[in-house]
């Protein structure tokens, strides 16, 4: 009996706000809302911005004045929807009007002779240049007198031709939460992704991790570029070429595997699997794969799928933007006709565009294996049936499509109606766009769409494009995508996508329903979240709502079971309840256990069957079976 993986809770950040409860996904579809919602999501998002904060049991503005939650949108909306979604760049990245770079200058006398200055000895370059002539004037200051040209490099700043991305919310500091001992803004945005994620489940964390043995628990997750931020890879590269000194951090900080090493060392303890892989823009679904892949095995019951990014430095957009990837103000001049960029519109998946929106932010999703998500009476989010992962084969340019995207979604769309049925695939069934934005994108990935729709007889087939709201976030897209997919479920929300007027005319859209606006739908029972990343990494995942999940189910457990889940469930709920209502007021108490619940080696208990932890209630036991045992 294979294990069906059960999303039971899911957390994280990105441009639209916070991941659990929906609060992004509510922000996007925020004219969609009943008033209720409305005001839980600009009041979620007012203390996210550090706009207003709860204090003494109220919620109080900058000068300290209380502020009633239903006086938030009108004081501090606009500045609420200004700073959330995909925006020109903030200075808390760098100018991108007067980006620093260093400019390339020749130097000749004015007499057409040699060149003289003074300098401190301790400046001199190491060997000294051949034609230097050096005068010592004094103990520290010495002359120099250069007789042919003299080539030096001096900081200057230019106008960045790429002025927009999908930013964390502005005002939002995740280092201010913990004692984040200058760690990369990715690895930041990690720790809050995770504790948001494990909260969100409403599980009691210490009763999860001793439910099961301590090597059936595992971690999921990287990042792409690494952490190109000052305090990872970035200060590393940058440092000596700036006459600074590489710190002791930056190159460990800095590796793509630190996103799994920090959710194990400092909010879960977890000793089990540790699992780093990157795929480009699949890479959230590469990680999920393996989680999937894992528990389906009964290798892993307990799986944390995370990914993430926060890339928007000048390096990064200028590596993008001169493959001609990234949409520019030309680029998008052109489009429009006007003179006036509008920065919330750089990105439009399916319409004339022409490049991506870089973007930022984590994704952590808590999977459990069926049995165990009853057992613990966890919050049914939903279920990933499975993920697939194909290449293009043989390529001519590494960057261009080919046909591994068909497989991976030709396997999804079939699997979903094996399991599913026909009736479900074709009337409750939606596309979670891969959607880059770029030219070629629109017309590859809606061809693979259209001959699909033809197979499989489906007829107006609803695709979203999170990116066009939060950018491309790269590592962690993939997840963007399962958080909409789960808002989608809850709320019977479609997103349009509103930063295009039309579709593009060479869009094959003949079988898709692509529209411009956001839309009630009827129930959905399967999402399919879709990746076609750089090099040929491609994925897709085949994701059941709640309620088919629980149809499933209900084959394999009895009414008994269903109602002993239920009573558990309710006290689960009211957890989740009580995290959300404090989340919503700014009170996330981010799980970070530096040095806490340390493992004592020398205690550890071993024999020939099993290991036993100090910490861990269960043993893992070292060889259940043989699995080659035919061959003995």
């Amino acid at each position: 009996m294979t294990a069906l993986p059960i999303i039971v809770g899911m957390g994280g950040i990105n441009a639209a706000g916070r991941t659990s409860f929906h609060q992004g996904f509510k922000r996007i579809v925020l004219d969609k809302l009943d008033q209720k919602s409305r005001q839980e999501t600009f009041v979620g998002l007012a203390t996210l911005m550090n706009l207003v904060t709860y204090h003494e049991g109220k919620l109080v503005d900058v000068q300290g004045d209380e502020v009633a939650k239903s006086d938030i949108e009108t004081r501090f909306g606009d500045a609420i929807l200004a700073g959330t979604l995909i925006r020109k760049i903030e200075k808390n990245h760098f100018d991108v009007d007067a980006t620093p770079w260093q400019q390339k200058l020749t130097m000749n006398s004015n007499d057409g002779k040699e060149i003289v200055f003074s300098c401190r000895k301790r400046d001199l370059p190491e060997p000294l240049p051949a034609c230097w002539q050096v005068t010592e004037l004094d103990n520290k200051t010495v002359e120099v007198v250069i007789r042919e040209q003299l080539e030096v490099k001096h900081l200057s700043h230019r106008d960045n031709p790429i002025k927009a991305a999908g930013q964390l919310p502005s005002g939002f500091e995740p280092a201010t939460m913990y004692n984040s001992r200058y760690q990369p803004r990715g690895l930041q945005a990690t720790i809050f992704a995770a504790t948001d994620a494990i909260r969100s489940t409403g599980l009691p964390w210490d009763k999860v991790m001793n439910s099961v043995r301590p090597d059936q628990i595992g971690t999921y997750s990287a990042s792409v570029a690494g952490q190109m931020n000052e305090e990872g890879l970035g200060g590393l590269v940058r440092s000596r070429l700036r006459g600074d000194r590489v710190s002791t951090k930056q190159l460990a900080l800095g590796l793509n595997t630190m996103s799994t090493d920090f959710i194990n060392a400092y909010v879960t303890g977890s000793v089990g699997t540790a699992f780093s892989t990157s795929g480009a823009c699949a890479t959230f679904l590469y990680n999920l794969r393996a989680a999937v892949n894992d528990i389906q095995a009964g290798r892993t019951r307990v799986a944390i799928v995370a990914s993430s990014e926060c890339a928007i430095t000048p390096e990064i957009i200028e590596g993008f933007g001169n493959m001609g990837a990234l949409a520019n103000e030309e680029g998008l001049r052109k489009l429009d006709n006007t003179d006036t960029v509008d920065y919330r519109k750089t990105s439009r998946p399916f319409g004339e565009n022409c490049g991506f929106t870089i973007g930022e932010g984590a994704q952590v999703a808590i999977l459990m294996d069926d049995a165990l998500a009853l057992e613990l009476g966890a919050q049914i989010m939903g279920s990933v049936a499975d993920v697939f992962v194909n290449a293009d084969g043989v390529k001519k340019s590494i960057t261009a499509p080919g046909p591994g995207n068909y497989i991976t979604m030709a396997k999804s769309v079939a699997l979903a109606q094996e399991i599913a049925g026909k009736e479900a695939l074709a009337k409750r069934s939606f596309i979670l766009a891969h959607g880059s934005s770029t030219p070629q994108n629109r017309v590859t990935e809606s061809l693979i769409y259209h001959k699909l729709a033809e197979t499989f007889s489906i007829n107006g087939w609803k695709v979203a494009a999170p990116k066009a709201y939060v950018g491309h976030t790269i590592a962690p897209a993939s997840g963007d995508q399962l958080a909409m997919a789960l808002g989608v479920f809850e709320y019977n929300i479609m997103p349009g996508i509103t930063t295009i007027d039309a579709v593009a005319e060479d869009v094959h859209s003949e079988h898709l329903d692509i529209r411009t606006e956001h839309y009630q739908c009827d129930e959905m029972d399967i999402a399919f979240i879709n990746s076609k990343g750089f090099g040929g990494n491609n994925a897709t995942a085949t994701v059941f709502s709640p309620k088919l999940t629980k149809q499933l189910l209900s084959k394999r457990y009895s009414a008994q079971q269903f109602a002993d889940y239920q009573h558990k469930l309710g006290e689960t709920q009211a957890r989740q309840s009580s995290y959300q209502q404090a989340a919503d007021l700014g009170q996330y108490q981010l799980i970070y256990r530096f040095g806490e619940g340390m493992v004592d080696e020398s205690a550890l208990t071993l024999s020939e069957q099993e290991l036993t932890i100090p910490g861990f209630e269960q043993a893992i036991k070292l060889c259940e079976h043989n699995p080659y045992s035919d061959l003995l």
